[in-house]
């Protein structure tokens, strides 16, 4: 079916790589006409500009939005509205908030047009293994658009979770769950590095794939990096958030749900950003004013 992309960065451009293997017609925008002509040369229909790529797509139109969360978002979104006439369909598969999906849902529907939210997940490898996809919004453009989840997924991997900014709560905690089990792998991995036994981390992690309770996509991810650089030392530290860890932690607490693992996770990610840390000089201040503990200066 007809589709129309825009934004061909590392998931996009490899999203319609994986739809044009399934024969589908995509008409394909990205504010760097290198990446649009890059994307042309493999199959797609380019456009250089959203008015060109709505004149190229047959109605009623659907158009794919794959660019940042927040403000990019939300100009895309504005800008398409300016475009498209009622009865087409935006979809956003970002990572955006799901309180500003519900907001963006009205906005689109009073102007006769229907939005769909996709949580996606599979990174850089959904090329090759598929896209788990994490879909809200209302029944018949979803039921409509199903040709196009159904090839970006694996067998299984495409759900119709439930009404408008549905995709995105599934995705968001989908996302807070993983930055919990990302955080045990880390912390169990240091303890086997700091062993006394010098322990091979990257057998380990193979091992455990072939299995262990704790086999999982994210351990074969950890094996690979593993055996690439097994003291990764070729790494700082810093570990980033796309800000969906906070989102959950936040529902969380909106919720009255318990969440200490997500929560800490989280906050292990913003120690991880400071070169040092007052609160811990704060801490050894205290034990030397009144224990008289040793401290180290600067």
């Amino acid at each position: 079916m007809d589709l129309g992309f825009v934004g061909l960065g590392r998931m996009g451009a490899n999203m319609v790589r994986r739809l044009l293997l399934d024969k589908h017609r995509i008409v394909a925008y990205n504010r760097t006409a290198e990446k649009t002509r890059e994307i042309m040369a493999e199959g797609a229909e380019g456009a250089f500009s959203l008015q060109e790529l709505v004149g190229k797509l047959e109605r009623p139109r659907a158009v794919w939005v794959m660019v940042p969360s927040g403000d990019a978002t939300e100009s895309m979104i504005d800008e398409l509205l300016k475009v498209l006439e009622p009865g087409d369909t935006i979809v956003d598969g970002g990572n955006s908030n799901f309180h500003d999906t519900v907001r963006r849902h009205d906005k689109i529907a009073s102007a006769g047009l229907d939005f769909i939210d996709a949580g996606t997940s599979g990174g850089i490898w959904g090329l090759e293994i598929g896209y788990c996809l994490m879909v809200g919004g209302e029944p018949e453009p979803v039921k409509r658009l199903e040709p196009i989840f159904r090839s970006l997924a694996p067998a299984d991997g495409y759900l119709h979770a439930g009404g408008p900014g549905a995709g995105h709560y599934v995705k968001m905690v989908h996302n807070g769950i993983e930055y919990g089990l990302m955080q045990a792998y880390a912390e169990g991995f240091e303890i086997l590095h700091a062993s006394e036994y010098k322990l091979d981390v990257a057998a380990i992690s193979d091992l455990w794939m072939h299995g262990s309770v704790v086999r999982s996509w994210l351990l074969e991810l950890a094996a690979s990096a593993f055996s690439q650089d097994p003291e990764l030392a070729h790494l700082k530290g810093w570990v980033a958030d796309s800000g969906e860890g906070r989102w959950t932690v936040q529902e969380a607490i909106d919720r009255d749900v318990p969440a200490p693992v997500i929560t800490l996770s989280l906050l292990n990610r913003f120690r991880s950003r400071q070169e040092d840390s007052y609160q811990a000089k704060v801490l050894a201040a205290l034990r030397n004013e009144f224990g008289g503990h040793a401290v180290k200066t600067e």
